[in-house]
């Protein structure tokens, strides 16, 4: 058994194609979509001979994979390295990275923290936040988006939602980059994060705390099941590191992304602001036409088929979300933004299991800011070009420089 990268070497399957790409290389990131159209062009599957592993783009294929979690585990890691061959730079996600029936039990305490009462609880916070910035913004004029708006808005609302007594912008977006990037290859992307672990791993540690989260935040209430004896108060502070992990930098890149989205696309704005109970429906078009996650892995637990495709077992597969959620033959007019597209079965936020625990919570988020923006801003332009950021694991934007003009 060859090791590469962390995890088994496979062969190309019969039937599968070898394609000499690097879906890890910083241009295809900053700029996938050719990449995403080559990938679902070669098949079920393509054989990426750099990693000695297989991908999929296509829908049916990538939500096969990445819903069925006995054939297709998360266990062995979401990113390039099994974790059953290498210790993982920190202890895995007992959430993210944890098959049932261990994840039953971590899940079932997240989604009660992370529940739809808690949620609505926080609506007005998250609307008078959103309507304060977006005044403020209009007031300026021009802004930097990503720090202005896509970063300053969730590290706004966020941290007292979790309940961090202290918060630091900096280290959480940090931390969230060394997560993201750790789940592809030694590049210099994973590096330049993992940089920065000596400063940033304590202090996130250390604020997971239970004494470190105030009362009536979500981690308390992650706590309070560990009194229960749910979870050990080890397994609770690892979860509230997760919500951590997780909870900032995707909904960045989906204000961010959202933002590019109705910029670039003047009309569908005008539609949006015709029809502003279309905000949900114009955020579901942005994670669909964007993927602010765009690729994790899966391993084969055991061989199994998939299209009629051999698949070993201990493959790693990587499981292209960006490319599926553009494939033509499911969503028709797939490189189009729409704002009132149905886009129910989109993969941004997972399937199965493993969907994304805390998507409710960046609905709620999202919602509060988009409706603001719909409310207060007549046109959103471009005062510049923008700039996306390559992440191993994300689609988010680095630079987006706009300008706010009321109606």
């Amino acid at each position: 058994m060859e090791i590469h990268e962390g995890h088994i070497a496979i062969a190309p399957p019969p039937g599968v194609t070898a394609w000499d790409v690097d879906p890890y290389d910083a241009e295809i990131l900053a700029d996938p979509v050719e990449y995403y159209r080559e990938l679902r062009a070669k098949g079920a599957f393509a054989y990426i001979p750099k990693y000695a592993i297989l991908a999929c783009g296509r829908y049916a294929e990538t939500r096969e994979v990445f819903a069925d979690n006995e054939r297709f585990v998360s266990s062995r890691g979401v990113g390039l390295q099994d974790f059953q061959l290498q210790e993982p730079w920190r202890p895995p996600s007992i959430i993210l990275e944890a098959d049932p029936p261990y994840h039953t039990k971590t899940r079932t305490v997240m989604a009660r923290a992370l529940s739809a009462g808690a949620i609505a609880g926080l609506k007005d916070q998250f609307e008078r936040a959103a309507e304060t910035l977006v005044d403020e913004l209009l007031e300026k004029g021009s802004f930097e988006a990503v720090t202005e708006l896509a970063e300053a808005f969730p590290a706004r609302v966020f941290p007292p939602a979790v309940g961090l007594a202290e918060t630091d912008r900096r280290r959480l977006l940090d931390y969230a980059a060394m997560v993201f990037n750790a789940v592809g290859p030694d590049n210099e992307l994973r590096r330049a994060a993992m940089a920065k672990a000596a400063d940033v791993v304590p202090w996130i540690t250390e604020h997971c705390k239970r004494y470190r989260l105030k009362p009536g935040g979500f981690g308390r209430a992650i706590y309070e099941a560990a009194d229960a004896g749910e979870v050990t108060e080890t397994e609770a502070g690892m979860l509230v590191r997760s919500l951590l992990s997780a909870g900032l930098d995707t909904t960045v890149a989906g204000i961010g992304n959202a933002l590019w989205c109705l910029a670039s696309n003047p009309k569908e704005y005008e539609a949006l602001k015709r029809d502003p109970a279309l905000v949900r429906a114009a955020f579901e078009e942005t994670l669909r036409f964007t993927s602010p996650v765009h690729s994790f892995c899966r391993t084969a637990q055991h061989g199994t088929t998939v299209a009629a495709i051999p698949i070993p077992a201990g493959a790693k597969i990587l499981c292209v979300l960006g490319a599926a959620n553009l494939d033509e033959s499911h969503w028709p007019d797939a490189d189009r933004f729409k704002v009132a597209r149905r886009t129910a079965g989109h993969l941004a936020f997972g399937t199965g299991i493993h969907g994304c625990v805390g998507q409710q919570l960046a609905r709620a988020e999202i919602e509060a800011l988009l409706k603001a923006i719909v409310a207060k801003v007549g046109h959103i332009e471009f005062n510049g070009d923008p700039v996306w950021r390559p992440n191993n694991a994300i689609h988010a934007l680095d630079k987006l420089p706009l300008v706010f003009r009321a109606d």
